[in-house]
C-alpha cells in the first residue's frame, strides 16, 4: 500500500501569528477561512480577510494552506533576507512581496493550485512557502520549495514538498514533477535527491528569469509511487 504523506481537509487552518481565526461563507454558500488583520495592518487592522480558495493538507509537523493576508509580513521578512531570497528571485521589496502573494491567490482562484502557505504546527507560524507552481511559459509542472532560514535543516522543505507532491499527483493528476533548482544551490539539489528526483540537465525559465541558470530536477508519477509503495 502506497503511503500517504499527509492528510487532507477543507477545515480552516489556523491562522499566522498575531492574525485571529474567523469563519465565514463565499457566495456560493462554500465554507470560508477567514483570518482578522493583525494591529500592525493599521487601516485593515480587525478587518476580516478571507482565504484563498483551496485544501489543507497536514504532514506530521506541517499545515500547508492557500494564503492569506496576514501571511505578507512574514514573507517580507523572509525576502528581505539576502541569504535566504538568493535562489528564490533574490532580496525583494514590500511592493515585490505583495505582487507575489497576491499572484500566489490569483493562481489558487483563477488556475485551482498554487503554492502553500508552510505554517509550523507547534508555534502556528508561517515559515514559508512550498508546492505546484506552473506560470505561463514554465518548463514543466513544477513543486518548488522557499522557507525562513531559522527553518533550514529540520527536513521541512522535504516533508511539505511530499505531501505536496502526492497532492498534485493523485488531485491534479499531473504525471511528472520538476524542480527548478540553481546549480550553485546544492541545499535544495539535497531536498530534490531525497524527494528521489534526479537531475535531467539544464533548464530555461521564461522571460524575466531567462537569464537564471538552472537544472531540471524531476520524476515520473510512475517513479515516484513506485519509491513510495
Amino acid at each position: 500500500m502506497r503511503r500517504k504523506a499527509c492528510s487532507i481537509s477543507d477545515a480552516a487552518p489556523r491562522p499566522a501569528r498575531g492574525g485571529k481565526l474567523l469563519r465565514g461563507r463565499g457566495r456560493s454558500g462554500n465554507s470560508l477561512a477567514m483570518t482578522q488583520a493583525p494591529s500592525s495592518f493599521g487601516a485593515f487592522s480587525g478587518v476580516a480577510l478571507a482565504q484563498a480558495p483551496g485544501p489543507v493538507l497536514e504532514t506530521e509537523r506541517l499545515i500547508l494552506r492557500p494564503p492569506v493576508l496576514a501571511d505578507f509580513e512574514p514573507w517580507c521578512a523572509m525576502m528581505r533576507d539576502e541569504t535566504t531570497a538568493k535562489f528564490i528571485g533574490g532580496v525583494q521589496a514590500p511592493s515585490q512581496v505583495w505582487r507575489s502573494l497576491m499572484g500566489m491567490a490569483g493562481s489558487w482562484t483563477l488556475h485551482g493550485w498554487a503554492m502553500f502557505s508552510v505554517v509550523e504546527k507547534d508555534t502556528g507560524r508561517w515559515v514559508g512557502r512550498l508546492g505546484p507552481w506552473t506560470p505561463h511559459g514554465w518548463p514543466g509542472t513544477e513543486v518548488g520549495w522557499g522557507l525562513g532560514r531559522d527553518s533550514w535543516g529540520k527536513g521541512y522543505a522535504t516533508e511539505g514538498a511530499a505531501a505536496a507532491i502526492d497532492w498534485a499527483f493523485d488531485t491534479l493528476g499531473w504525471t511528472e514533477v520538476i524542480h527548478c533548482v540553481d546549480p550553485d544551490n546544492t541545499p535544495s539539489a539535497r531536498v530534490a535527491e531525497r524527494l528521489g528526483s534526479y537531475n535531467k540537465g539544464p533548464g530555461r525559465l521564461p522571460e524575466p528569469f531567462h537569464e537564471a541558470k538552472i537544472d531540471i530536477w524531476g520524476q515520473s508519477r510512475e517513479e515516484w509511487r513506485a519509491r513510495r509503495a
